[in-house]
């Protein structure tokens, strides 16, 4: 529809004349005349009935086989790198229990030597332990007790060896003193009577009763015991110096054996002291050895179990990737799978994902098998991801958001299709099964 402009002077009220007045009121009737009948006849038009669509009573969705709980790739450690396979224990088809050993990694024996090594170390720091804890054995202790006996024996005789000798010396200085003073005294008494005789001889001379050959001989016997004396005296002094220091050797001696055997009699008593008791440090330090060779034994066994490759639960082994010889690659040793139970792994639009609920029925068919097989929902999504399973129609939207639905297939029916993982199959969900909420 087209409208007319308004002339602007009908805008502006200040514009309005007599003449214009009435032709507003016209303009104004004639509009809401018409208002009133567009209105009259939108009620005499019916509304259109809409039929409401029928609830959907299945939800179908791609899908592909799986064992219950997944596929699992059994790997060799991130640490293990260039690792072949020594063992292999199994072959496709196998079935295995949990724990069972599938395959050895070629680190394995050396894993082992670590091992037993570790387990030696641990043996000997528990025999350490044990040696500190009871002390020392009583044959050590009966053998620093002997040791103190002998110690204090050998300083005995010793001292007593050495104060004999001493007291010898000192006896002898003694008799060889007296012995000498005695000769001194007899000389000193000749000496006073070769003197004696000397005087007179020389008075007798000087009367001229004796001749000079007499009296010469006179003071020629003085001179002599005079000479005897000094000698004799010399020797007393020499007797005596040599005998003073022989006793001040000896006196040294004793002292030294009496502080040397004190000494050793200490050590020894210290020795017996220290092998008879547990001192708390010893015993921290042996606590702590064993504790580090028991960390050791532990983290070198997990080492080894980390190459000795198990099946984490009860499946089948579906395909091996690697053999003896061979390096672990990307892939894996092995894949293992549940195959005594199968499920499907449905991908469910996102728009149907509201309505499928745990415990609803569903049924699969594909080409590989004949029939249907039966199940139900046994778990939903939480996430929306991109579909990855195709379908083979070339029209297909490849891009759509779909919920991740697992479907366990009754017992029988899985074991129709326990070889067929992987396999593409088409679910449909029976939405009637279980009531909507």
């Amino acid at each position: 529809m087209v409208t007319s402009p308004v002339p602007w002077k009908l805008l502006n009220p200040r514009q309005w004349t007599q003449a214009t007045i009435p032709i507003a009121l016209g303009a104004v009737v004639l509009v809401g005349g018409g208002a009133v009948l567009l209105r009259s006849r939108a009620a005499e038009t019916p509304a259109p009935v809409v039929t409401p669509l029928p609830s959907p009573t299945v939800v179908t969705a791609l899908g592909q086989l799986e064992p219950a709980g997944e596929v699992i790739t059994l790997a060799a450690p991130p640490s293990s790198t260039d690792s072949r396979i020594a063992r292999l224990l199994v072959e496709e088809g196998d079935r295995v229990r949990a724990g069972q050993v599938v395959a050895v990694l070629d680190e394995a024996e050396r894993l082992a030597a670590a091992v037993e090594r570790a387990d030696r170390q641990v043996d000997s720091a528990e025999a350490a332990l044990d040696r500190v804890r009871a002390g020392a054995k009583r044959g050590e202790l009966n053998a620093q007790s002997a040791e103190i006996d002998r110690v204090r024996a050998q300083r005995d005789g010793d001292w007593r060896s050495q104060r004999a000798t001493l007291d010898r010396l000192l006896a002898e200085r003694d008799t060889q003193l007296a012995a000498q003073r005695a000769t001194i005294a007899r000389l000193e008494a000749e000496l006073a009577n070769a003197q004696v005789e000397a005087d007179r001889y020389a008075s007798l001379y000087g009367t001229g009763a004796i001749s000079a050959s007499q009296r010469d001989s006179k003071t020629t016997t003085l001179d002599t015991a005079r000479a005897r004396l000094v000698e004799a005296r010399a020797n007393l002094a020499q007797i005596d110096a040599s005998y003073r220091e022989k006793v001040v050797e000896a006196q040294a001696s004793l002292d030294r054996i009496r502080t040397t055997g004190v000494a050793q009699l200490t050590a020894a008593r210290a020795t017996l002291d220290r092998i008879a008791e547990v001192r708390p440090t010893d015993l921290r330090v042996a606590e702590a050895d064993l504790a580090a060779a028991i960390a050791a034994a532990k983290q070198a066994r997990a080492d080894l179990n980390r190459a000795v490759i198990r099946a984490p639960r009860d499946s089948q082994v579906l395909k091996i990737y690697a053999r003896p010889g061979e390096l672990v690659g990307s892939q894996g040793i092995a894949d293992l799978g549940q195959t005594q139970f199968m499920e499907v792994v449905a991908e469910v639009y996102d728009t149907d994902a509201p309505k499928v609920r745990v415990g609803q029925t569903a049924t699969i068919t594909s080409d590989a098998f004949s029939g249907e097989l039966r199940g139900s929902v046994v778990r939903s999504g939480l996430q929306v991801r991109k579909q990855t399973t195709r379908d083979v129609d070339p029209s297909a939207n490849l891009d759509e958001r779909v919920v991740e639905v697992r479907i366990r297939l009754e017992p029988t029916d899985g074991q129709r299709v326990a070889n067929l993982t992987n396999l593409q199959v088409k679910a449909t969900i029976d939405l009637k099964s279980l009531p909507q909420p």
